[in-house]
């Protein structure tokens, strides 16, 4: 079992900057692929970013590549998301989620179904 607690969302201009951070707690951080999903009010939740369990690959979203940054630090059991160039379609919950089970590779660490713990999610609001 693994817990996980996000923090850093909030209220941010477009064109701002936000990093968003998911500690974990439970189990041995390095065991888990991590990964940021978001869902945005009436959508359903979709891939954002994920890393790999020693943080050497990373695999984004072809709407964030470029503006958002996918970090781990297997000391602290933490991931982080830091979002630069917010838009307005960026505004969403954003969630964490591990997964202890599947292998890394950058088509199943994108779906949601891989990953067996989640967090409550943080709200992250742009405006235009």
């Amino acid at each position: 079992q693994v817990q996980l607690v996000e923090s850093g969302g909030g209220l941010v201009q477009a064109g701002g900057s936000l990093r968003l951070s998911c500690a974990a707690s439970g189990r041995t951080f390095s065991s888990y692929v991590m990964g940021w999903f978001r869902q945005a009010p009436g959508k359903e939740r979709e891939f954002v970013t994920a890393i790999s369990r020693s943080g050497t690959a990373t695999v984004y979203a072809d709407s964030v590549k470029g503006r958002f940054t996918i970090s781990r630090d297997n000391v602290k059991n933490t991931v982080y998301l830091q979002m630069n160039s917010l838009e307005p379609e960026d505004t969403a919950v954003y969630y964490c989620a591990a997964d202890f089970n599947t292998s890394w590779d950058t088509t199943t660490s994108a779906t949601s179904a891989a990953y067996d713990y989640w967090g409550q999610g943080t709200q992250v609001t742009v405006s235009s």
